[in-house]
């Protein structure tokens, strides 16, 4: 290479390394903060804060969505009346006027003969294929036998043959949770309670005044994105699911810190709450927040938020120069292996005795 173009070269890359570090120059350079000009300034009201790490805030009720998981139990499961008990139901005993000893009062099973066991002075009661007002007044007459005006009171705790709602249950694409014998209740879009107050009204066409409780056991659907600028070599996404309360520095933290490739640039794009199209931009100052601890711009991150690493300038414009040159190099070498090739050829050609003969002297290089 002659020497004007080795110097059209060097010059070509100077310029090149210039504007790189211009163009890096905001990630990597910031002033230094002027903390007696912001202490003069008036407080922000709490109201036009944007939470950050020293001013939190709690996150709007949760609407539950796929593919979120229910805690859901039963409370009270009882069949409409007119219910006639059945082997190993469940009922509740309370009998006034009973023997000092022996009281009556709590929890009795069915037992595989139909009856209950009230206990060694008072015998056995056959309560089963009878509603509960028909049970009392057979443990009463039980009763009578031993005791002088005995009050029995019977009420039905659990059935055998009904099916009980217990443990966790996946809201599924359709948005409904499965009850199984008891079908599907569309919960999509509602808070806890909602949701609880649907599915015991749901329940009321099996039930009688059915009572649950419903609490969120995995929440599979509020989550924030990480994307980090590859430099040239594509973007990296991480998608993480939140619990309440995070930081930009939790973020990051989730990582394992800020790649090799990515600068100090970043910020977070907001959507706007009621899908109005008014995005959010958060500048994020890296250099304050871990250098200075400074909580200002180390915000508390919220469901959908996407915080963006921008990549390093000069690496992308090595890795776009690299892409550039690969393939011209790819082609030189393809060309000189192609001229190393040829000429090879020629010289064993022309080492051939007789080679003239055929005219083969004409078609090669130098024949």
């Amino acid at each position: 290479m002659t020497r004007p173009a080795c110097h059209r070269l060097h010059c070509y890359l100077m310029l090149v390394l210039a504007l790189s570090i211009l163009s890096t120059s905001s990630g990597c350079f910031r002033l230094f903060r002027n903390r007696h000009l912001e202490g003069s300034l008036p407080p922000v009201p709490a109201e036009a804060k944007v939470p950050n790490e020293e001013f939190k805030t709690t996150l709007p009720p949760y609407r539950i969505e796929p593919p979120d998981v229910l805690l859901i139990d039963a409370l009270k499961v009882v069949p409409k009346p007119p219910y006639r008990l059945e082997l190993l139901d469940i009922v509740n005993i309370e009998v006034e006027g009973e023997l000092p000893d022996q009281p009556i009062q709590g929890e009795y099973q069915v037992d595989p003969a139909g009856n209950v066991n009230l206990g060694l002075s008072y015998g056995l009661a056959p309560v089963a294929g009878l509603t509960v007002d028909e049970a009392e007044q057979v443990i009463t007459a039980q009763l009578s036998k031993t005791i002088i005006g005995p009050k029995a009171s019977v009420t039905l705790v659990q059935t055998s043959g009904t099916q009980q709602i217990a443990g966790e249950h996946l809201v599924s694409q359709d948005g409904t949770v499965n009850l199984g014998n008891y079908g599907q209740v569309y919960v999509t879009g509602m808070t806890l309670h909602e949701a609880k107050v649907a599915i015991e009204e749901h329940l009321t066409d099996y039930l009688d005044d059915p009572k649950v409780s419903v609490d969120l056991f995995g929440s599979n659907s509020k989550v924030y994105y990480v994307v980090t600028n590859g430099a040239g070599q594509g973007d990296q996404l991480q998608r993480i699911p939140i619990e309440g309360g995070e930081t930009v520095l939790d973020a990051i933290s989730v990582l394992g810190g800020l790649s090799p490739t990515s600068v100090e640039r970043m910020w977070i794009a907001r959507p706007s709450p009621d899908k109005s199209g008014a995005d959010v931009i958060l500048p994020v100052d890296w250099t304050a927040i871990v250098t200075d601890a400074s909580p200002a711009t180390n915000y508390q991150i919220m469901p959908d938020d996407r915080i963006y690493i921008d990549g390093n300038k000069l690496v992308r414009t090595d890795t776009i120069l690299a892409q550039i040159y690969s393939p011209l190099q790819r082609v030189a070498t393809t060309v000189t292996l192609g001229s190393s090739a040829v000429r090879s050829l020629s010289i064993g050609f022309r080492s051939v005795p007789g080679a003239a003969d055929f005219g083969l002297g004409g078609l090669l290089p130098g024949g």
